[in-house]
């Protein structure tokens, strides 16, 4: 009985140790624009986006494809239906490390990281890396950050008729408040 104890004590001890925090959210902002100056704006936002900040820095996020909004409805249709091909490809996905990251060290002054990852998009997955700023307000981790990728790295076929009329750049605008859980 003396050892059942004594297991039964260790294993809830190794569970504290390997608890971490987890932060999250489900309404993240993800933006993403390849406007071409002279021509209609190409922009739209998804405001309904996980995802999931771990305090050894891990961090995962998720966008539905048709989350994304933009100003003109039949943008939006194409986008779903000739690019993104959306019913096959309904995700975009990203998960990697925050390099240097502690909660210890945030404050309410954002600080510079490098986010090392892979973005799963279009059905391709391609490492990336992203410059966040990461500050902490109270119990809520605030990453805000700003990165470009390219259609062509995503097997995502641009028709030669609005070629001219779309960047080859897509930049993309990240803002995120996750809330501790």
């Amino acid at each position: 009985m003396k050892n059942i104890l004594t297991l039964l004590l260790l294993a809830i001890v190794s569970l504290q140790l390997n608890a971490q925090d987890k932060f999250y959210t489900k309404s993240g902002t993800l933006t993403f624009e390849s406007s071409v100056p002279t021509f209609e704006e190409v922009k739209a936002t998804n405001t309904k986006v996980t995802a999931v900040l771990k305090s050894d820095g891990n961090i995962a996020s998720l966008a539905l494809m048709k989350g994304f909004r933009f100003k003109i409805a039949l943008m939006e249709e194409h986008f779903n239906e000739n690019y993104m091909d959306s019913d096959t490809y309904p995700k975009a996905k990203f998960s990697g490390k925050i390099k240097g990251f502690s909660t210890a060290d945030l404050t309410e002054k954002a600080s510079t990281y490098i986010i090392l990852g892979k973005l799963t998009l279009h059905g391709v997955t391609k490492e990336i890396s992203i410059t966040s700023m990461i500050r902490k307000i109270g119990d809520s981790i605030y990453i805000d950050s700003k990165f470009s990728v390219t259609p062509e790295d995503f097997n995502i076929k641009i028709p030669s008729i609005v070629r001219k009329k779309i960047a080859k750049n897509v930049d993309v605008t990240v803002a995120f408040e996750l809330k501790k859980k």
